[in-house]
């Protein structure tokens, strides 16, 4: 067990539980037993350092993402006083540390990604994963799947539509996570979301194939038009109007280069408080997984990207708690 320190500054730990080497926990939380997860968390966090085939220039590092989001996390707390919530006060949190992977085997790597977001599900808790490349959303979604009896809403977050059925012979490409997903039959297709999509690195195919499962698109150019307020209202009866538990999954991209230098380099995309507040809002609503991913340190000065990714889980959690707390639920409810 960590050591008790008194801390510095009320509300703030002094040290960090460490989940490996010298990287500590997301948000100092309890590092929780991979082996056997102790029931009674309501978010477990995990890392998956994994990248598979590179789709565009060279490799990006993002495995080395997991222990950077958690470096950067160590820097802040669970207050936000924009929504007077504390979200430590509601949520109990753990983190299991990282996913075993298989360098060069993905379909290996994928399996240990799905058997631990299976024993999260198992213990009760919400998986909060950290990537690595897009390629690991389906197999938390296919745990999802084998845990509930409804169907289920995907809410994605990205510069791409990230469908295409393969890349050369890679079957598990990070441009591919939203048809391998399309293809778990207890998600329904018409409420899978697209937010943010925008840019040259689309292709028709992947919007024709979109239209053809009754995906719902939203281009950055609507967003604009509507503002994200409104899209989001909309996008959450989509979701909720067919199926029962929406899972949410964030890629890098999402935001504006400018604020994304550890990111490809996609413009023209959200800024900050769009998602912040568009994470709060599906936090609050209800949701049943989430997963932030392509974060590339190696090209990070100060790891900003790290930092962005860190608080985007932060305003997520903080909806999930501000839930807990309208329902009149505590950290032990």
């Amino acid at each position: 067990m960590a050591k008790k320190e008194t801390p510095l500054v009320p509300g703030r730990k002094a040290s960090f539980p460490i989940v490996y080497g010298d990287t500590p926990s997301f948000l100092g939380c309890e590092v929780a037993d991979s082996k056997t997860i102790e029931k009674g968390f309501d978010v477990i966090f995990s890392g998956v350092p994994w990248e598979g085939t590179v789709t565009w220039g060279s490799f990006s590092g993002c495995e080395l993402a997991p222990r950077s989001i958690r470096h950067a996390a160590a820097r802040y707390g669970g207050f936000l006083p924009e929504y007077d919530i504390d979200l430590l006060d509601y949520l109990r949190l753990g983190d299991l540390g990282d996913v075993a992977v298989c360098p060069g085997k993905p379909e290996e790597t994928m399996n240990s990604i799905y058997q631990t977001a299976n024993a999260i599900y198992d213990s009760g808790s919400i998986p909060f994963t950290l990537g690595g490349d897009h390629s690991i959303t389906p197999e938390i979604v296919r745990a999802l799947s084998d845990h509930v009896q409804e169907q289920i809403a995907i809410v994605h977050f990205d510069a791409h539509l990230d469908n295409s059925r393969r890349f050369g012979d890679d079957r598990f490409p990070r441009c591919g996570p939203l048809y391998r997903i399309a293809q778990i039959e207890k998600v329904r297709k018409n409420s899978i979301i697209h937010l943010g999509i925008r840019g040259p690195r689309n292709s028709p195919a992947q919007m024709e194939y979109a239209k053809t499962i009754g995906a719902r698109v939203y281009t950055m150019r609507e967003i604009r038009d509507r503002g994200m307020k409104g899209v989001m209202d909309e996008a959450l009866q989509v979701a909720k109007a067919s199926a029962q538990h929406i899972y949410v999954t964030v890629c890098s991209d999402i935001f504006d280069a400018a604020y994304n230098p550890g990111g490809p380099a996609d413009f023209n995309g959200l800024h900050p408080h769009e998602l912040f507040d568009a994470l709060f809002t599906l936090g609050e609503s209800g949701i049943d997984g989430f997963d932030y991913v392509e974060v590339y340190p190696i090209q990070d000065p100060g790891s900003l990207s790290s930092h962005l990714a860190a608080w985007s889980l932060i305003y997520a959690l903080a909806g999930f708690a501000s839930r807990k707390k309208s329902a009149g639920l505590t950290k032990n409810s």
